[in-house]
Parts: structure tokens; sequence; C-alpha cells
């Protein structure tokens, strides 16, 4: 018998030879503060039907690990900022830390960075004496393990640790050369690891006092009279994204740091706000979205670093309902729970549109209850005659099992028989209509043209592990490592 460590092995180098050939890459964060969340084999099936090959889980969610177990999808994993204090004071934690959420599931589950904390500097700073020890404990903890090659470790940083990032060319982080952030970039040129960067223009653009147009903030085209300008550098910036990149670039090279790529580890828009908040729309928010994906795909980097591609992960998979504060902060999600698009998004690079803006589709409101759901899909499915066979266990519309999909199919399909003898779309106040067509894999709603069907977010050659450079990632297998995968190959082969 083979040993596992043998597979594990040469699983490792297939995945970084097939990482050779890939770009830029976009990945989605998953956020779970979701009323009705979809279960992790569900979630995993909706990231697969739209074409995602990168998610950053904020924990290390052991349900949502096991079920990107196989899947080939890259998972970075989250130290929770409640962890940072134990995992920085004590060894012992770290490694504990790594061998359970970690060393237990690779290779079966593509794990590739541990993002610790989220933006500790800028919203904990007590914690901030303790990040980089927590980091470097991880990392040997990683080493110990033999997966300090495959897995990165580094931690998110808010744009608010650069009190000024514009003019990019003057940008500096508020530090000394004793500072957190220097111990920080230290750890990263040394562990051949990546900046993260939370980069928000919404953000940029609503707290800039107008100073910005908002087309500047959605990749829109400006005109030449209002093409923003470093004055130092001349370079041009299309967008305060590319502009709030490079005031982390340049941050660095105030601190002589140079050679460390960066991440955009958080970066969206809302889709709705409350009165205060006229910017948040489905259709900015359609449009940055849209916009973003194509301007990462281009495998370009930000004017200062035009060879290092933004790798990049949107905020977010699903609205997260759940969470405190202003209602733009509960609408950053691309998709309703049962995959739907929120928006229309359209693949980078071409013409297909998720949506079909010519036909229109009945669906559950995400806000409605699952008792009043239910009560209407036993009404569609009874009196209403609809086709409910497909929602049944085994067949094409039955996952994401839960009532809000199943009801939005049986809604669809009496609405489609019947509106033109005078059905409506309302079932007691829990469905609305939509020109995006909610079909998916091969559940194909009533009324579509299955012309989106099987359509995904992101191109094909965002498929696999790709490194932060664009490159071979993580990157570096070992030359003794590749010497026993091909040895492991060999066996097999005879």
């Amino acid at each position: 018998m083979i040993p596992d460590r043998c597979f594990g092995s040469l699983l490792l180098v297939l995945i970084g030879m097939f990482a050779n050939v890939l770009g830029a890459f976009i990945g989605v964060n998953i956020g779970t503060d979701v009323s009705n969340m979809p279960s992790a084999s569900d979630v995993v099936s909706i990231i697969r039907d739209h074409q995602i090959a990168h998610v950053r889980l904020y924990d290390a969610d052991s349900h949502m690990l096991k079920a990107l177990a196989g899947s080939g999808i890259e998972v970075t994993v989250g130290v929770t900022n409640e962890e940072v204090l134990g995992i920085g004071q004590s060894a012992s934690v770290a490694a504990a830390w790594i061998n359970k959420n970690v060393a237990s599931y690779v290779p079966a589950t593509n794990i590739t960075a541990v993002a610790v904390g989220s933006e500790v500097l800028s919203s904990v700073p007590h914690l901030a004496p303790v990040l980089v020890t927590a980091m470097n404990n991880l990392h040997k903890a990683l080493v110990a393990s033999d997966l300090n090659s495959h897995v990165k470790v580094s931690s998110p940083q808010s744009l608010d640790i650069i009190p000024k990032p514009f003019p990019p060319s003057t940008a500096a982080f508020n530090s000394s050369p004793n500072s957190t952030i220097y111990q920080l970039l230290q750890f990263l040129k040394n562990t051949n690891s990546y900046f993260m960067l939370n980069a928000y223009p919404y953000y940029g653009y609503t707290n800039g006092n107008g100073i910005f147009p908002i087309d500047y903030a959605l990749f829109k085209p400006l005109p030449s009279v209002k093409q923003i300008v470093d004055p130092n550098t001349l370079f041009h910036y299309n967008s305060m994204f590319d502009a709030m990149v490079d005031a982390t670039y340049y941050s660095m090279d105030a601190l002589n740091f140079s050679g460390i790529p960066i991440v955009v580890t958080e970066t969206g828009w809302p889709s709705q706000g409350g009165p205060n908040e006229p910017d948040a729309t489905v259709q900015n928010a359609g449009a940055f979205i849209n916009n973003l994906i194509r301007r990462v795909s281009n495998d370009s980097g930000p004017p200062s670093r035009p060879n290092i591609p933004i790798n990049t992960y949107i905020y977010e998979l699903f609205n997260e309902d759940k969470r405190p504060g202003p209602a733009s902060e509960k609408n950053w999600g691309m998709l309703s729970t049962n995959g739907t698009a929120v928006f229309p998004l359209s693949l980078s690079g071409s013409s297909q549109v998720m949506g079909n803006s010519t036909a229109v589709f009945c669906v559950a409101k995400d806000d409605a209850s699952e008792d009043k759901l239910q009560d209407g899909l036993n009404w569609a499915c009874g009196q209403g005659q609809a086709n409910c066979s497909v929602i049944q266990s085994g067949q094409p519309c039955y996952l994401p099992n839960s009532i809000k999909n199943h009801a939005s199919y049986a809604y669809n399909d009496y609405y489609q028989k019947m509106r033109s003898v005078g059905g409506t779309c309302d079932f007691d106040g829990t469905a609305t209509v939509t020109t995006i067509d909610p079909s998916y894999r091969s559940c194909i709603f009533t009324g579509s043209s299955n012309s989106s069907a099987g359509g995904g977010l992101f191109p094909a050659g965002a498929f696999g592990p790709v490194s932060p450079m664009g490159e071979s990632p993580k990157l570096s297998v070992s030359k003794f490592l590749f010497v026993v995968a091909a040895a492991c190959l060999l066996i097999i082969l005879l």
C-alpha cells in the first residue's frame, strides 16, 4: 500500500505544476452572519456553480473545511481576533491551532493561507504587540508540519493604517522603524508571503466629501479634464482601487521594503443602504463588481507595479443581514442564499451576462419568514398545481435544500403558467418579480431561455491555486518534495 504521505506530496506538486499557467484571480469572502445560512455542502455547490475557485473564511469552520475537501478550491482560513492573543502568547497554542485547523484537512482541502486577525492594527490596536509573534508562532507550526511552502501566513489590514493615501507616491504608514507594521513587513519578506489589504473605494468615495467623482470609484472612464493624476509621478489612475493598492506599495517603499506583493482580501460595494447612504444601490454594486472582475482579469498591476497582478477577494458572497450597523453593512453580498445573483454579473472579457433582461421570474423574498414561505410552497404545489417534482430529493432543484429555494421554484412555475390568465407573484407578500434568471446547474426555472444556466462569475483561468504574484504558488515546492512525488508517481505507474 502506498503511504498517504506519498499521495499528499504528489498532490501538492501537481497543484503547483498546474498553477504555473494561471493568471490573476478573483476570489470571494464567505461571511456567516446570515439568516437561513445554507449548509456547508450547499455553499460549496453554489460557489462551484459560479466557478469561484478561491474563497476566504473568517474562521476555520470545520463544516466548511470538510465540505471543501476534494473541490480543488483554494482556501484562506482565518484566525479570529479573539484567538490572536492566545496564539501570540503561546507557541503550543499556535501549534495546536495549525494541527486542528490546517494539518488535519490538507491536502484534501486546499488550504493555502492563514489570515491572522482582521484589521488588527486599526480595529483592535491593543493586540498589535502580539500580532507578529502570533504570525511567527503559526509559521513555525507550519514548518514543523512541513506545510510552510504551501500555506502562507499574513494579516489583513485596512487602508486606515495609511493616514493620507493620496497622492499614492507620498503615502506612508503611520509608523516608526520599530513599529508593528515594520515587523509585519519583515515577517512577510522573510517568509516569502504577501500583504493582505482591505481596500474599499465605496468608503473612499463616500467619506471623500465630493473630492473624487463616483465614476472614479466605480472603474468607469473619466473625461480627460477629470482624470486623476499623481502630481509627483504623473501616473494616471483610472480607478480609486488602483490608487489604494499603489498607496500601499509606496508605503512599503517608504520603509525600504520591496518585492512584497499585495493581495486585496476585501473589496466590494453595498447594493442597499439607509436614507443617508444614497450611493449604496444595486446599479452601483453591479457596476463595481463587474468592472472589478474585468480589471483584475487583465492580469496587470497598478501604475507603479504594472507587472504584478492584483489578486482580489470580493466582499462578499451573501448579504449578512444579521450584522449590526447601518443598512449598507448588511448588503454587500453578490448572491442570494439560493445561488441567484443580486445583480446581473458578467463574465470577465465577454458579453455573457448572468440574468435575462427580457424574461421576468417570480422568486421568494430574502426577508420572508419560513412559516409564510412554507404556506406559499404548500399552496403552489397543491391548489396552484405547480410542478414540484423537481424540488424533491435527488432531483435537479432539490439543492440547496431550503424552503426559500424550493418556494422560489414553485412560485415561479405557478406564475409562468398562470400570469396570462391573472396569476400574480405575491404569495401573501413572500414573493417578488426579478429579471435575473434564477436557474443554476441543471435546475432550469420555467421561462428561462437557459442561456445563462451553468454560467460562472469568473473565467476558466481563475481555477486552481494561484500565487500572489500570479505565478506558481507557494511556491516553491522543494526539490526534495518534487523527488518524493516523482517517486510516488513511479510506484503508482508500476
